[in-house]
Protein backbone atom coordinates (compact mmCIF):
# COMPACT_ATOMS: atom_id res chain seq x y z
CA UNK A 1 0.00 0.00 0.00
CA UNK A 2 2.98 2.44 0.48
CA UNK A 3 4.41 1.21 -2.27
CA UNK A 4 1.19 2.15 -4.45
CA UNK A 5 1.17 6.17 -2.05
CA UNK A 6 4.64 6.55 -3.12
CA UNK A 7 4.42 5.80 -6.46
CA UNK A 8 1.33 7.79 -7.16
CA UNK A 9 2.64 10.92 -5.56
CA UNK A 10 5.94 10.02 -8.29
CA UNK A 11 3.28 10.85 -11.06
CA UNK A 12 1.36 13.62 -9.43
CA UNK A 13 4.54 15.14 -9.03
CA UNK A 14 5.80 14.49 -12.64
CA UNK A 15 2.55 15.79 -14.28
CA UNK A 16 2.83 18.92 -12.21
CA UNK A 17 6.46 19.67 -13.14
CA UNK A 18 5.70 19.39 -17.06
CA UNK A 19 2.33 21.11 -17.40
CA UNK A 20 2.94 23.89 -19.46
CA UNK A 21 2.34 27.40 -17.77
CA UNK A 22 1.47 29.82 -20.27
CA UNK A 23 1.86 33.23 -19.81
CA UNK A 24 -0.93 35.58 -21.29
CA UNK A 25 1.20 38.61 -21.25
CA UNK A 26 1.27 40.10 -24.90
CA UNK A 27 4.37 41.52 -26.29
CA UNK A 28 2.57 44.94 -26.73
CA UNK A 29 2.29 44.77 -22.61
CA UNK A 30 5.64 43.47 -21.64
CA UNK A 31 7.63 45.85 -23.91
CA UNK A 32 5.30 48.58 -22.05
CA UNK A 33 3.23 49.49 -25.88
CA UNK A 34 6.67 49.89 -27.82
CA UNK A 35 6.77 46.40 -30.07
CA UNK A 36 3.82 44.21 -31.65
CA UNK A 37 3.82 40.59 -31.72
CA UNK A 38 5.21 38.85 -34.90
CA UNK A 39 3.35 36.56 -36.83
CA UNK A 40 4.62 33.58 -35.05
CA UNK A 41 4.10 34.88 -31.98
CA UNK A 42 0.24 35.85 -32.57
CA UNK A 43 -0.85 32.77 -33.77
CA UNK A 44 0.78 31.10 -30.89
CA UNK A 45 -0.90 33.28 -28.62
CA UNK A 46 -4.44 32.45 -30.00
CA UNK A 47 -3.50 28.82 -30.40
CA UNK A 48 -2.66 29.02 -26.14
CA UNK A 49 -5.65 31.00 -25.52
CA UNK A 50 -7.97 28.44 -27.08
CA UNK A 51 -6.09 25.33 -25.21
CA UNK A 52 -6.68 27.29 -22.46
CA UNK A 53 -10.52 28.22 -22.63
CA UNK A 54 -13.31 26.38 -24.70
CA UNK A 55 -14.50 29.63 -25.59
CA UNK A 56 -12.09 30.40 -27.70
CA UNK A 57 -11.30 28.12 -31.13
CA UNK A 58 -8.63 28.66 -33.76
CA UNK A 59 -8.94 27.42 -37.21
CA UNK A 60 -7.22 27.75 -40.41
CA UNK A 61 -9.29 28.06 -43.26
CA UNK A 62 -7.67 28.45 -46.31
CA UNK A 63 -4.07 29.27 -48.38
CA UNK A 64 -2.76 33.19 -48.93
CA UNK A 65 0.06 34.02 -51.11
CA UNK A 66 3.08 33.61 -48.69
CA UNK A 67 2.36 30.07 -48.49
CA UNK A 68 1.02 30.14 -44.87
CA UNK A 69 -2.96 29.53 -43.94
CA UNK A 70 -5.28 32.57 -43.03
CA UNK A 71 -6.42 31.83 -39.53
CA UNK A 72 -10.21 32.00 -38.13
CA UNK A 73 -10.38 32.86 -34.48
CA UNK A 74 -13.99 32.82 -33.33
CA UNK A 75 -15.14 33.40 -29.39
CA UNK A 76 -18.39 32.26 -28.73
CA UNK A 77 -19.37 31.95 -24.90
CA UNK A 78 -21.79 29.13 -25.91
CA UNK A 79 -18.55 27.43 -26.34
CA UNK A 80 -19.95 26.40 -30.22
CA UNK A 81 -18.36 26.96 -33.11
CA UNK A 82 -20.94 26.05 -36.37
CA UNK A 83 -21.72 29.03 -37.51
CA UNK A 84 -24.88 28.11 -39.15
CA UNK A 85 -26.59 26.28 -35.69
CA UNK A 86 -25.80 30.10 -34.08
CA UNK A 87 -26.15 32.39 -37.16
CA UNK A 88 -30.20 33.07 -36.09
CA UNK A 89 -29.54 33.71 -32.64
CA UNK A 90 -26.34 35.30 -32.34
CA UNK A 91 -24.83 38.32 -34.16
CA UNK A 92 -21.52 38.09 -35.35
CA UNK A 93 -18.66 40.88 -35.29
CA UNK A 94 -15.81 40.22 -37.96
CA UNK A 95 -12.16 41.82 -37.07
CA UNK A 96 -10.03 41.57 -39.39
CA UNK A 97 -6.24 42.59 -38.54
CA UNK A 98 -2.95 43.26 -40.40
CA UNK A 99 -4.25 43.65 -43.97
CA UNK A 100 -1.81 46.43 -43.42
CA UNK A 101 0.90 44.78 -41.51
CA UNK A 102 2.81 48.05 -40.92
CA UNK A 103 -0.29 49.28 -39.38
CA UNK A 104 -0.11 46.94 -36.17
CA UNK A 105 -2.32 48.24 -33.61
CA UNK A 106 -5.33 46.30 -34.27
CA UNK A 107 -3.16 42.98 -34.16
CA UNK A 108 -2.35 43.84 -30.31
CA UNK A 109 -5.46 44.61 -29.43
CA UNK A 110 -7.42 41.92 -30.53
CA UNK A 111 -4.69 39.76 -28.70
CA UNK A 112 -6.15 41.71 -25.26
CA UNK A 113 -9.89 41.90 -26.19
CA UNK A 114 -9.74 38.00 -26.61
CA UNK A 115 -8.07 37.62 -23.72
CA UNK A 116 -9.63 40.05 -21.30
CA UNK A 117 -13.42 38.70 -22.43
CA UNK A 118 -12.59 34.96 -21.89
CA UNK A 119 -10.64 35.62 -18.11
CA UNK A 120 -13.55 37.78 -16.82
CA UNK A 121 -11.76 41.48 -16.90
CA UNK A 122 -14.44 42.43 -19.65
CA UNK A 123 -18.32 41.05 -19.22
CA UNK A 124 -18.46 38.02 -21.67
CA UNK A 125 -21.19 39.24 -24.18
CA UNK A 126 -24.53 37.46 -24.52
CA UNK A 127 -26.05 38.28 -28.21
CA UNK A 128 -22.74 38.52 -29.86
CA UNK A 129 -19.70 36.17 -31.02
CA UNK A 130 -16.83 37.66 -32.32
CA UNK A 131 -14.34 36.21 -35.15
CA UNK A 132 -11.31 37.77 -35.92
CA UNK A 133 -8.45 37.32 -38.43
CA UNK A 134 -5.10 37.61 -36.44
CA UNK A 135 -3.38 38.75 -39.56
CA UNK A 136 -4.67 39.11 -43.21
CA UNK A 137 -1.46 39.95 -45.17
CA UNK A 138 0.86 37.49 -43.52
CA UNK A 139 3.61 37.51 -46.47
CA UNK A 140 3.65 41.61 -45.54
CA UNK A 141 4.13 40.84 -41.71
CA UNK A 142 6.81 38.61 -42.18
CA UNK A 143 9.01 40.83 -44.38
CA UNK A 144 9.35 43.25 -40.87
CA UNK A 145 11.42 46.32 -41.07
CA UNK A 146 11.57 49.23 -39.24
CA UNK A 147 11.80 52.23 -41.67
CA UNK A 148 9.02 51.88 -44.64
CA UNK A 149 6.58 53.58 -42.59
CA UNK A 150 8.03 56.70 -42.64
CA UNK A 151 5.21 58.78 -41.16
CA UNK A 152 4.26 56.48 -38.32
CA UNK A 153 5.38 56.84 -34.71
CA UNK A 154 6.16 53.37 -33.45
CA UNK A 155 6.02 50.13 -33.22
CA UNK A 156 9.68 49.32 -33.25
CA UNK A 157 9.56 46.66 -36.12
CA UNK A 158 6.87 45.64 -38.24
CA UNK A 159 5.53 44.13 -41.00
CA UNK A 160 5.21 45.45 -45.28
CA UNK A 161 1.98 46.62 -46.62
CA UNK A 162 2.53 44.90 -49.73
CA UNK A 163 2.05 41.22 -49.50
CA UNK A 164 4.11 38.37 -50.50
CA UNK A 165 3.18 39.05 -54.30
CA UNK A 166 3.30 42.56 -53.33
CA UNK A 167 -0.32 42.96 -53.56
CA UNK A 168 -2.18 45.96 -51.64
CA UNK A 169 -4.70 43.46 -50.13
CA UNK A 170 -7.19 46.77 -49.36
CA UNK A 171 -7.54 47.15 -53.43
CA UNK A 172 -7.94 43.12 -53.75
CA UNK A 173 -11.55 42.58 -52.45
CA UNK A 174 -13.01 42.54 -55.52
CA UNK A 175 -10.93 41.25 -58.36
CA UNK A 176 -9.65 38.81 -55.75
CA UNK A 177 -5.93 38.51 -58.07
CA UNK A 178 -4.38 36.83 -54.62
CA UNK A 179 -4.80 33.67 -52.52
CA UNK A 180 -5.66 36.29 -49.39
CA UNK A 181 -8.62 37.59 -51.22
CA UNK A 182 -10.05 34.40 -52.49
CA UNK A 183 -9.78 32.74 -48.77
CA UNK A 184 -11.18 35.95 -47.42
CA UNK A 185 -14.16 35.72 -49.89
CA UNK A 186 -14.44 31.90 -48.30
CA UNK A 187 -14.30 33.34 -44.54
CA UNK A 188 -16.42 35.83 -45.32
CA UNK A 189 -19.41 33.97 -46.52
CA UNK A 190 -19.10 31.10 -44.02
CA UNK A 191 -19.39 33.49 -41.03
CA UNK A 192 -21.66 36.05 -42.68
CA UNK A 193 -20.94 38.72 -40.44
CA UNK A 194 -23.74 41.59 -39.39
CA UNK A 195 -20.65 44.22 -38.78
CA UNK A 196 -17.26 44.27 -39.91
CA UNK A 197 -14.29 46.25 -38.47
CA UNK A 198 -10.50 46.42 -40.38
CA UNK A 199 -7.97 48.09 -38.03
CA UNK A 200 -5.72 50.69 -39.97
CA UNK A 201 -3.09 53.78 -38.99
CA UNK A 202 -4.50 56.89 -41.12
CA UNK A 203 -1.96 59.05 -42.93
CA UNK A 204 -2.73 62.82 -44.01
CA UNK A 205 -2.70 65.36 -41.77
CA UNK A 206 -2.34 66.43 -38.18
CA UNK A 207 -4.68 66.63 -35.67
CA UNK A 208 -5.68 66.43 -31.75
CA UNK A 209 -7.37 62.67 -32.11
CA UNK A 210 -5.96 59.71 -31.56
CA UNK A 211 -8.84 57.86 -33.02
CA UNK A 212 -10.54 58.49 -36.11
CA UNK A 213 -13.52 56.06 -38.14
CA UNK A 214 -14.41 54.98 -41.74
CA UNK A 215 -17.71 54.13 -41.75
CA UNK A 216 -18.51 52.54 -45.07
CA UNK A 217 -21.01 55.53 -46.63
CA UNK A 218 -24.20 55.99 -45.30
CA UNK A 219 -26.10 56.49 -48.37
CA UNK A 220 -24.46 54.15 -50.53
CA UNK A 221 -25.66 51.24 -47.96
CA UNK A 222 -28.71 52.90 -48.57
CA UNK A 223 -32.49 51.95 -46.61
CA UNK A 224 -33.15 51.73 -43.26
CA UNK A 225 -29.90 50.13 -42.71
CA UNK A 226 -27.87 52.74 -43.57
CA UNK A 227 -29.78 55.24 -42.03
CA UNK A 228 -29.29 52.93 -38.46
CA UNK A 229 -25.42 53.55 -39.24
CA UNK A 230 -25.64 56.99 -39.82
CA UNK A 231 -27.89 58.17 -36.70
CA UNK A 232 -27.20 55.81 -34.65
CA UNK A 233 -24.70 53.35 -34.54
CA UNK A 234 -22.15 56.11 -35.71
CA UNK A 235 -23.54 58.90 -33.27
CA UNK A 236 -23.48 55.79 -30.49
CA UNK A 237 -20.07 54.76 -30.71
CA UNK A 238 -19.03 58.09 -30.75
CA UNK A 239 -20.49 58.82 -27.70
CA UNK A 240 -19.61 56.03 -26.03
CA UNK A 241 -15.63 56.64 -26.29
CA UNK A 242 -16.51 60.47 -25.24
CA UNK A 243 -17.54 58.95 -22.05
CA UNK A 244 -14.51 57.27 -21.75
CA UNK A 245 -12.63 60.29 -22.70
CA UNK A 246 -11.75 58.84 -26.02
CA UNK A 247 -12.45 61.60 -28.66
CA UNK A 248 -13.14 60.32 -32.01
CA UNK A 249 -13.75 62.11 -35.38
CA UNK A 250 -14.41 60.96 -38.87
CA UNK A 251 -11.33 60.21 -41.11
CA UNK A 252 -9.59 63.16 -42.62
CA UNK A 253 -9.89 62.73 -45.73
CA UNK A 254 -7.02 64.94 -47.07
CA UNK A 255 -3.65 65.14 -48.46
CA UNK A 256 -1.26 68.32 -48.00
CA UNK A 257 -3.95 70.67 -46.86
CA UNK A 258 -5.51 71.96 -43.36
CA UNK A 259 -8.35 70.08 -42.22
CA UNK A 260 -10.13 73.29 -41.14
CA UNK A 261 -10.79 73.83 -44.65
CA UNK A 262 -13.20 71.48 -44.55
CA UNK A 263 -12.88 67.41 -46.24
CA UNK A 264 -15.16 64.70 -47.49
CA UNK A 265 -16.68 61.67 -46.36
CA UNK A 266 -14.02 58.89 -48.33
CA UNK A 267 -16.28 56.28 -50.96
CA UNK A 268 -15.53 52.75 -50.19
CA UNK A 269 -15.77 51.02 -53.32
CA UNK A 270 -15.74 47.45 -53.63
CA UNK A 271 -11.81 46.96 -54.03
CA UNK A 272 -11.81 48.07 -50.50
CA UNK A 273 -12.49 45.68 -47.16
CA UNK A 274 -16.12 47.71 -45.94
CA UNK A 275 -17.31 47.97 -49.53
CA UNK A 276 -17.08 44.77 -49.97
CA UNK A 277 -18.60 43.51 -46.59
CA UNK A 278 -21.50 46.44 -47.88
CA UNK A 279 -22.49 44.19 -51.07
CA UNK A 280 -23.75 41.88 -48.20
CA UNK A 281 -25.51 44.44 -46.06
CA UNK A 282 -22.79 44.33 -43.26
CA UNK A 283 -22.60 47.17 -41.30
CA UNK A 284 -18.57 48.37 -41.79
CA UNK A 285 -16.11 50.35 -40.42
CA UNK A 286 -12.36 51.08 -40.47
CA UNK A 287 -10.64 52.15 -37.35
CA UNK A 288 -8.22 54.78 -38.25
CA UNK A 289 -5.78 55.69 -35.09
CA UNK A 290 -3.49 58.51 -36.10
CA UNK A 291 0.05 57.90 -37.43
CA UNK A 292 2.04 60.32 -35.40
CA UNK A 293 0.26 59.54 -31.95
CA UNK A 294 2.66 56.66 -29.91
CA UNK A 295 2.40 53.21 -30.33
CA UNK A 296 1.04 52.75 -26.94
CA UNK A 297 -1.44 55.32 -27.20
CA UNK A 298 -2.92 54.19 -30.63
CA UNK A 299 -3.23 50.67 -29.34
CA UNK A 300 -5.52 51.15 -26.58
CA UNK A 301 -7.50 53.72 -27.90
CA UNK A 302 -8.61 50.86 -30.78
CA UNK A 303 -9.12 48.08 -27.64
CA UNK A 304 -11.33 50.75 -26.43
CA UNK A 305 -13.01 50.97 -29.51
CA UNK A 306 -13.87 47.64 -30.02
CA UNK A 307 -15.37 47.13 -26.49
CA UNK A 308 -17.51 50.28 -27.45
CA UNK A 309 -18.78 48.33 -30.84
CA UNK A 310 -19.54 44.88 -28.71
CA UNK A 311 -21.75 47.26 -26.52
CA UNK A 312 -23.84 48.66 -29.02
CA UNK A 313 -24.24 45.18 -31.02
CA UNK A 314 -24.96 44.17 -27.72
CA UNK A 315 -27.73 46.86 -27.01
CA UNK A 316 -28.90 46.54 -30.66
CA UNK A 317 -28.90 43.07 -31.61
CA UNK A 318 -32.35 42.57 -32.63
CA UNK A 319 -32.66 45.89 -34.54
CA UNK A 320 -29.28 44.88 -36.52
CA UNK A 321 -30.89 40.74 -37.67
CA UNK A 322 -34.09 42.77 -38.75
CA UNK A 323 -32.49 45.62 -40.47
CA UNK A 324 -30.34 43.44 -42.42
CA UNK A 325 -32.31 40.66 -43.25
CA UNK A 326 -34.85 43.11 -44.84
CA UNK A 327 -31.94 45.46 -46.89
CA UNK A 328 -31.86 43.39 -49.79
CA UNK A 329 -35.82 43.58 -50.53
CA UNK A 330 -35.56 47.11 -50.03
CA UNK A 331 -32.91 47.75 -53.25
CA UNK A 332 -35.03 45.15 -55.29
CA UNK A 333 -38.60 47.26 -54.67
CA UNK A 334 -36.82 50.01 -56.66
CA UNK A 335 -36.35 50.16 -60.81
CA UNK A 336 -33.15 51.48 -60.75
CA UNK A 337 -29.25 50.70 -58.61
CA UNK A 338 -26.55 53.16 -58.07
CA UNK A 339 -23.48 52.26 -59.90
CA UNK A 340 -21.75 55.65 -58.93
CA UNK A 341 -22.09 58.45 -56.45
CA UNK A 342 -20.78 61.79 -55.91
CA UNK A 343 -20.73 64.73 -53.38
CA UNK A 344 -24.29 66.18 -52.65
CA UNK A 345 -23.10 69.45 -52.04
CA UNK A 346 -26.49 70.60 -50.74
CA UNK A 347 -26.32 68.68 -46.96
CA UNK A 348 -23.42 69.04 -44.83
CA UNK A 349 -22.69 67.97 -41.42
CA UNK A 350 -20.07 70.56 -38.95
CA UNK A 351 -17.61 69.31 -36.99
CA UNK A 352 -16.38 70.46 -33.72
CA UNK A 353 -12.94 69.81 -34.78
CA UNK A 354 -9.95 69.63 -32.92
CA UNK A 355 -7.09 70.19 -34.49
CA UNK A 356 -3.76 72.23 -34.93
CA UNK A 357 -3.14 75.26 -36.30
CA UNK A 358 -0.93 74.87 -39.86
CA UNK A 359 0.92 76.78 -42.22
CA UNK A 360 2.29 76.85 -45.82
CA UNK A 361 5.53 78.00 -45.23
CA UNK A 362 9.12 78.06 -47.24
CA UNK A 363 10.98 74.26 -47.81
CA UNK A 364 14.50 74.93 -46.69
CA UNK A 365 15.00 71.62 -49.28
CA UNK A 366 12.80 72.57 -51.93
CA UNK A 367 12.08 76.59 -51.69
CA UNK A 368 8.34 75.48 -52.70
CA UNK A 369 5.72 76.10 -50.02
CA UNK A 370 5.16 73.25 -47.27
CA UNK A 371 2.60 72.49 -45.05
CA UNK A 372 3.97 72.64 -41.01
CA UNK A 373 1.72 72.00 -38.25
CA UNK A 374 2.13 73.77 -35.12
CA UNK A 375 1.30 70.86 -32.35
CA UNK A 376 1.49 73.72 -29.30
CA UNK A 377 -1.84 75.55 -30.67
CA UNK A 378 -4.59 73.31 -30.71
CA UNK A 379 -7.85 74.64 -31.54
CA UNK A 380 -11.03 73.51 -31.58
CA UNK A 381 -12.99 74.99 -34.72
CA UNK A 382 -15.88 73.92 -37.15
CA UNK A 383 -15.25 72.24 -39.80
CA UNK A 384 -17.52 71.53 -42.85
CA UNK A 385 -17.66 67.65 -43.72
CA UNK A 386 -19.09 66.43 -46.75
CA UNK A 387 -20.41 63.25 -46.21
CA UNK A 388 -23.90 63.26 -48.07
CA UNK A 389 -23.51 61.51 -51.77
CA UNK A 390 -26.17 61.25 -54.33
CA UNK A 391 -26.15 58.83 -57.43
CA UNK A 392 -24.25 59.57 -59.94
CA UNK A 393 -24.37 56.88 -62.65
CA UNK A 394 -27.72 54.83 -62.63
CA UNK A 395 -28.76 51.13 -64.17
CA UNK A 396 -32.11 49.48 -64.72
CA UNK A 397 -32.13 46.27 -62.37
CA UNK A 398 -32.48 43.29 -64.54
CA UNK A 399 -34.30 40.03 -63.97
CA UNK A 400 -31.48 38.44 -64.49
CA UNK A 401 -27.90 38.13 -66.54
CA UNK A 402 -26.20 35.26 -68.72
CA UNK A 403 -22.93 34.75 -68.67
CA UNK A 404 -21.36 32.31 -71.50
CA UNK A 405 -19.62 29.20 -69.98
CA UNK A 406 -16.32 29.94 -71.46
CA UNK A 407 -15.74 33.07 -69.40
CA UNK A 408 -15.02 30.64 -66.45
CA UNK A 409 -12.45 32.83 -64.49
CA UNK A 410 -15.60 35.30 -64.03
CA UNK A 411 -17.63 32.68 -63.57
CA UNK A 412 -15.14 31.04 -60.57
CA UNK A 413 -15.37 34.64 -58.92
CA UNK A 414 -19.02 34.29 -59.21
CA UNK A 415 -19.08 30.70 -57.16
CA UNK A 416 -16.79 32.12 -54.71
CA UNK A 417 -19.16 34.28 -53.64
CA UNK A 418 -22.04 32.37 -53.44
CA UNK A 419 -24.02 33.48 -56.42
CA UNK A 420 -26.96 31.13 -57.20
CA UNK A 421 -26.89 30.19 -61.00
CA UNK A 422 -28.57 28.04 -62.69
CA UNK A 423 -26.91 26.03 -66.15
CA UNK A 424 -28.85 26.07 -69.50
CA UNK A 425 -29.58 22.53 -70.46
CA UNK A 426 -30.01 23.00 -73.65
CA UNK A 427 -29.47 25.55 -76.65
CA UNK A 428 -31.71 28.49 -76.11
CA UNK A 429 -32.80 30.92 -77.96
CA UNK A 430 -33.37 34.09 -75.90
CA UNK A 431 -34.11 37.91 -76.05
CA UNK A 432 -31.88 39.55 -73.86
CA UNK A 433 -30.37 43.42 -73.79
CA UNK A 434 -26.92 43.16 -75.22
CA UNK A 435 -23.62 45.86 -74.65
CA UNK A 436 -21.85 46.89 -76.52
CA UNK A 437 -18.73 49.39 -75.18
CA UNK A 438 -18.95 52.81 -76.49
CA UNK A 439 -16.30 54.72 -74.81
CA UNK A 440 -13.89 53.72 -72.23
CA UNK A 441 -10.31 55.75 -70.62
CA UNK A 442 -7.53 53.88 -69.66
CA UNK A 443 -5.14 54.35 -66.45
CA UNK A 444 -1.63 55.34 -67.82
CA UNK A 445 -0.11 53.44 -64.80
CA UNK A 446 0.02 50.05 -63.52
CA UNK A 447 -2.39 50.07 -60.12
CA UNK A 448 -2.41 46.97 -58.32
CA UNK A 449 -1.41 44.58 -61.20
CA UNK A 450 -3.76 46.34 -63.63
CA UNK A 451 -4.17 49.03 -66.00
CA UNK A 452 -7.27 50.05 -64.88
CA UNK A 453 -10.44 51.37 -66.92
CA UNK A 454 -12.94 53.95 -66.20
CA UNK A 455 -15.39 56.83 -67.43
CA UNK A 456 -16.44 53.51 -68.97
CA UNK A 457 -20.38 53.81 -71.29
CA UNK A 458 -21.89 51.12 -73.31
CA UNK A 459 -24.74 51.08 -75.78
CA UNK A 460 -27.71 49.21 -75.33
CA UNK A 461 -30.21 47.64 -77.99
CA UNK A 462 -31.92 43.93 -77.65
CA UNK A 463 -31.62 41.00 -79.32
CA UNK A 464 -32.43 37.76 -80.02
CA UNK A 465 -29.45 35.56 -79.13
CA UNK A 466 -28.87 31.47 -79.06
CA UNK A 467 -26.88 30.58 -75.72
CA UNK A 468 -25.38 27.03 -75.90
CA UNK A 469 -26.11 24.40 -72.81
CA UNK A 470 -24.46 24.97 -70.08
CA UNK A 471 -24.24 28.70 -70.22
CA UNK A 472 -25.59 30.30 -66.90
CA UNK A 473 -28.38 32.30 -65.91
CA UNK A 474 -27.98 34.42 -62.94
CA UNK A 475 -31.08 35.72 -61.19
CA UNK A 476 -30.93 38.63 -59.57
CA UNK A 477 -33.24 38.05 -56.83
CA UNK A 478 -30.92 36.62 -54.09
CA UNK A 479 -28.32 37.31 -51.18
CA UNK A 480 -25.80 38.60 -53.94
CA UNK A 481 -27.92 41.56 -55.45
CA UNK A 482 -25.59 44.24 -55.36
CA UNK A 483 -22.51 42.28 -55.62
CA UNK A 484 -23.78 41.18 -59.05
CA UNK A 485 -24.77 44.40 -60.46
CA UNK A 486 -21.56 45.91 -59.03
CA UNK A 487 -19.38 43.56 -60.81
CA UNK A 488 -21.25 42.67 -64.16
CA UNK A 489 -22.41 46.36 -64.80
CA UNK A 490 -19.84 47.46 -66.84
CA UNK A 491 -20.16 51.15 -65.78
CA UNK A 492 -19.80 50.47 -62.45
CA UNK A 493 -16.07 51.62 -60.78
CA UNK A 494 -15.08 48.54 -59.72
CA UNK A 495 -16.51 46.46 -62.32
CA UNK A 496 -15.18 43.29 -63.27
CA UNK A 497 -14.89 45.07 -66.83
CA UNK A 498 -12.97 48.28 -65.54
CA UNK A 499 -10.78 45.75 -63.75
CA UNK A 500 -9.74 44.47 -67.07
CA UNK A 501 -11.47 41.25 -66.94
CA UNK A 502 -12.98 41.66 -70.16
CA UNK A 503 -9.84 43.06 -72.32
CA UNK A 504 -10.12 40.37 -75.12
CA UNK A 505 -12.83 41.88 -76.36
CA UNK A 506 -11.14 45.57 -76.75
CA UNK A 507 -8.74 43.76 -79.57
CA UNK A 508 -9.83 42.85 -82.96
CA UNK A 509 -8.71 39.20 -83.92
CA UNK A 510 -9.53 40.26 -87.40
CA UNK A 511 -8.69 42.96 -89.83
CA UNK A 512 -8.46 44.26 -93.88
CA UNK A 513 -5.32 44.29 -96.13
CA UNK A 514 -6.24 48.05 -97.69
CA UNK A 515 -5.28 46.83 -101.22
CA UNK A 516 -7.77 44.21 -101.18
CA UNK A 517 -10.23 46.18 -99.14
CA UNK A 518 -10.24 49.52 -101.20
CA UNK A 519 -11.91 48.05 -104.10
CA UNK A 520 -14.50 46.22 -101.71
CA UNK A 521 -15.44 49.47 -99.61
CA UNK A 522 -16.25 51.20 -103.23
CA UNK A 523 -18.86 48.77 -104.16
CA UNK A 524 -20.26 48.98 -100.36
CA UNK A 525 -20.51 52.67 -100.57
CA UNK A 526 -22.09 52.45 -103.97
CA UNK A 527 -24.81 49.84 -102.82
CA UNK A 528 -25.58 51.46 -100.16
CA UNK A 529 -26.89 55.10 -99.90
CA UNK A 530 -27.17 55.58 -96.35
CA UNK A 531 -23.71 54.52 -95.69
CA UNK A 532 -22.47 56.51 -98.63
CA UNK A 533 -24.13 59.73 -97.46
CA UNK A 534 -23.09 59.42 -93.46
CA UNK A 535 -19.67 58.69 -94.87
CA UNK A 536 -19.28 61.94 -97.28
CA UNK A 537 -20.90 63.91 -94.40
CA UNK A 538 -18.15 62.85 -91.82
CA UNK A 539 -15.12 63.48 -94.44
CA UNK A 540 -17.20 67.43 -94.58
CA UNK A 541 -16.88 67.60 -90.85
CA UNK A 542 -14.10 65.85 -89.22
CA UNK A 543 -10.59 67.10 -90.63
CA UNK A 544 -8.72 64.35 -88.76
CA UNK A 545 -11.04 61.90 -90.75
CA UNK A 546 -10.55 63.04 -93.78
CA UNK A 547 -7.09 63.71 -94.01
CA UNK A 548 -6.78 60.10 -92.33
CA UNK A 549 -7.07 57.37 -95.24
CA UNK A 550 -6.83 54.60 -93.15
CA UNK A 551 -9.62 55.46 -90.88
CA UNK A 552 -12.13 56.16 -93.70
CA UNK A 553 -11.09 52.52 -94.57
CA UNK A 554 -11.52 51.14 -91.01
CA UNK A 555 -14.97 53.19 -90.61
CA UNK A 556 -15.99 51.68 -94.23
CA UNK A 557 -15.07 48.21 -92.61
CA UNK A 558 -16.94 48.44 -89.24
CA UNK A 559 -20.55 49.39 -90.98
CA UNK A 560 -19.85 46.14 -93.25
CA UNK A 561 -20.38 42.50 -92.78
CA UNK A 562 -17.08 42.03 -92.26
CA UNK A 563 -16.46 43.46 -89.07
CA UNK A 564 -16.51 40.42 -86.30
CA UNK A 565 -19.48 41.11 -83.72
CA UNK A 566 -16.96 40.07 -80.97
CA UNK A 567 -15.43 43.56 -81.22
CA UNK A 568 -16.22 45.53 -77.86
CA UNK A 569 -19.13 43.17 -77.64
CA UNK A 570 -19.70 42.45 -73.93
CA UNK A 571 -20.21 38.99 -73.23
CA UNK A 572 -22.28 39.38 -70.41
CA UNK A 573 -25.99 39.80 -71.09
CA UNK A 574 -29.29 41.24 -69.79
CA UNK A 575 -32.47 39.62 -69.50
CA UNK A 576 -35.17 42.51 -68.46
Amino acid sequence: MKKILVLFILITSCVSSTKKEVNFTTIFESSKGLETATYTETIQFYKNLAEAYLEISIDSIGETDSGKPLHLVTLNPDKNFNFDSFKEDKRILLINNGIHPGESDGIDATMMLFRDIVNGTIIMPKHTVLVTIPIYNVGGSLNRNSGTRTNQNGPKAYGFRGNARNYDLNRDFIKSDTKNARTFAKLFHLVQPDVFIDNHVSNGADYQYTLTHLFTQHNKLGGPLGNYLHTKMQPHLEQKLANKSWDITPYVNVFNQVPEAGFSQFMDGPRYSTGYTTLFNTLGMMVETHMLKPYKQRVEGTYELMISMIDIIEEDHETIKTLRQTANAELKNKNTYPLAWQIDTTQTTTLQFKGFEGQMIDSDITGAKRLQFDTTKPFTKPVVYQNYFKPKTEVTIPKAYIIPQGWWSVIELLQLNQVEMTSLEKDSTIRVQSYKIDTFETRPRAYEGHYQHYNTKVAVTEELITFKKGDYIIDTNQQAFRYLLETLEPEAPDSFFNWNFFDTILQQKEGFSPYVWEDKAKIILKENPEIRNTFNKKKETDNHFKNNWFAQLDWIHKQSNNYEKAHLQYPIYRIK
